[in-house]
């Protein structure tokens, strides 16, 4: 075909094959772009709202463990028989007031409750602890009403001010009698403060849809409805929820949609930059085959222009050994050196052959060298500068670019999910790090620095992942407490191998704890905190669940000179 074409017929035969090259490059481009931002772009919603997800369910935990801790004392002190007689006593009016608020008080402050109270029978105010709800405690009515029908009271009051509470109300019964009411208020700052740990919105809306409790302080009793049909807040957030059926609560955890933006537009940039990369290299391929086939058609041309002239000359010759014999040998010297012409002329075209594609290859060649003569140059001043950052920067940028796509990956997953109870091989390393991304900037917040000695990552243990990174969440936030208000506040976090075990140190420089009360502090309920701050179970949850997985914790008394926990587990690899 080649050889019948023309040039101008060879140029619009491949100036159309682009055409149509062009137009179907940008058809697929089109679609492979499309393809790959769904793709990347669902993978990181994904993700996004598995993280969400694990926050919801561990919101969801918080919120249900306050609260069912609360719901158990009614009932549990209306057993009581000392709480009993302080209705049934034949003691006089004002001590029988003041013994009962004392027993209020003994209450509250054990169980960190924001107030306890004893109603009478009628709902009219006995006692109470700290006197908040004046002359008559908020939800009275309702609890009573409950314990006369002899089941547990529960009401959500005072809303819409500082002095928010859910109370749990039980009766005080002797022989079937009712005698009086004990109603315990459980506050929503503890829960609120454990929110704010996370970098999620998270906020509980009431049966009206009212949100009550948020770590958004300026959402607070907005409607849901409102909140959730923001338009910015749709273009920004995804919002989970749970239902608590037993409180008629819904709780939301609104996830941030920027990164499935971000990953849909990394993915945009990234395919289209690959199209167009395959798109030049298939408009090289014809422009090549272009030139390959003008080449050789103009080799062919010459092929049949000295075909045309041998023939001529060889019909010459013949005519002339016709009319002439005795030319004869004239005409073979003649032929000959026609032969010898044809030869050299063969191989002159063979050499202008090899010549354009030695310029073509040299052409092409040059290219490369030439950049990488230039980058040489480049490397070699910046080196001569002594800016060997400069050389590696571009190539640093695209490490960390890598690196963040692979961590979201894998969350991104979580410290929220419902832990298990099995155990198993894990990263001490990788545990401490999903615990420093929940109290990192709390520790900011407060001055605080943290430091974590060298090695970590050589070390596994065995345990569950999401219940270690609860236990150092734990310490590390008491450590940031007790630090409160001081100017060169640190803690330092190692470990070492100790036979079959791994023993990690939380050291901090704190006021340290008082030596009387050591043996006390891994007791339920036992906090040197104010009221109102803790209800003293995070030591003792720690304890618990290092003992689970078969190791133990002790803390190292160090004086005044701050405190130091010991974390004892059984390493991996150990018998």
């Amino acid at each position: 075909m080649a050889g019948t074409e023309s040039g101008r017929d060879i140029k619009a035969r491949f100036g159309k094959a682009r055409r149509i090259a062009l137009a179907f490059a940008l058809v697929l481009s089109a679609l492979v772009i499309y393809a790959a931002v769904n793709y990347w772009t669902e993978q990181a919603a994904a993700q996004i709202r598995q993280k969400a997800a694990e926050t919801l369910a561990v919101q969801t935990e918080i919120l249900s463990g306050v609260l069912q801790k609360y719901r158990l004392l009614p009932p549990l002190l209306g057993r009581q028989d000392d709480i009993a007689a302080l209705f049934t006593s034949d003691w006089p009016w004002p001590q029988k007031q003041a013994l009962a608020k004392l027993k209020a008080e003994e209450v509250a402050g054990m169980s960190g409750a924001r107030e306890v109270t004893f109603l009478m029978p009628d709902g009219a105010l006995f006692a109470s602890a700290r006197d908040i709800y004046r002359p008559e405690p908020a939800g009275s009515a309702e609890l009573t009403s409950a314990a006369r029908h002899g089941i547990l009271g529960r009401i959500a009051v005072s809303l819409d001010n500082a002095d928010r509470a859910y109370a749990f109300g039980a009766g005080v019964r002797r022989g079937g009698e009712l005698l009086g009411v004990i109603a315990v208020y459980a506050g929503f700052e503890g829960i609120e403060e454990a929110w704010s740990l996370s970098t999620n919105p998270v906020f509980v809306s009431n049966e009206s849809g009212i949100v009550i409790l948020t770590n958004r302080p300026e959402w607070r009793l907005k409607p849901a409805a409102l909140i959730l049909n923001d338009r910015s807040n749709q273009r920004r957030y995804v919002d989970l929820l749970r239902d608590l059926p037993l409180l008629g609560w819904q709780l939301h955890v609104l996830a941030e949609q920027a990164p499935a933006r971000n990953a849909g537009l990394i993915a945009a940039t990234v395919t289209t930059l690959l199209c167009i990369v395959a798109g030049a290299t298939v408009l090289l391929v014809l422009n090549r085959r272009e030139g390959v086939q003008l080449q050789m058609r103009k080799d062919r041309a010459q092929s049949l222009r000295l075909e045309r002239l041998v023939r001529d000359r060889t019909k010459a010759l013949s005519l002339i050994n016709q009319s002439l014999s005795h030319e004869v040998d004239e005409r073979i010297q003649a032929e000959q050196k026609l032969r010898k012409a044809q030869t050299e002329l063969i191989q002159t075209a063979k050499l202008a052959v090899l010549g354009q594609m030695a310029a073509t290859l040299s052409h092409e060649m040059n290219q490369p060298l030439a950049a990488m003569r230039t980058y040489a140059d480049n490397a070699g001043r910046l080196l001569a500068l002594d800016r060997p950052a400069d050389v590696a920067s571009t190539l640093d940028r695209i490490t960390a670019m890598v690196d963040r796509m692979a961590e979201l990956s894998g969350a991104l997953l979580s410290f929220s999910r419902k832990p298990g109870v099995e155990k198993r091989q894990v990263s001490l390393a990788a545990v401490l790090n999903e615990a420093l991304i929940l109290v990192r900037p709390r520790a900011a917040r407060e001055g605080v620095k943290l430091s974590e000695s060298a090695g970590l990552e050589d070390f596994k243990v065995l345990g569950g992942r999401i219940r270690l990174s609860q236990v150092f969440v734990n310490l590390i936030n008491n450590a940031i407490d007790a630090l409160r208000g001081q100017a060169d506040a640190q803690i330092v976090i190692s470990a070492r191998r100790e036979g079959d075990d791994v023993v990690t140190l939380i050291a901090d420089n704190g006021p340290g704890i008082p030596a009387e009360i050591h043996d006390a502090i891994f007791d339920p309920f036992f906090t040197t905190k104010p009221p109102g701050e803790g209800i003293g179970v995070g030591l003792s949850i720690v304890y618990n669940i290092v003992q689970d997985f078969g190791g133990s914790i002790r803390l190292i008394d160090r004086g005044e000179n701050g405190c130091t926990f010991e974390l004892r587990l059984r390493a991996a690899d150990g018998d």
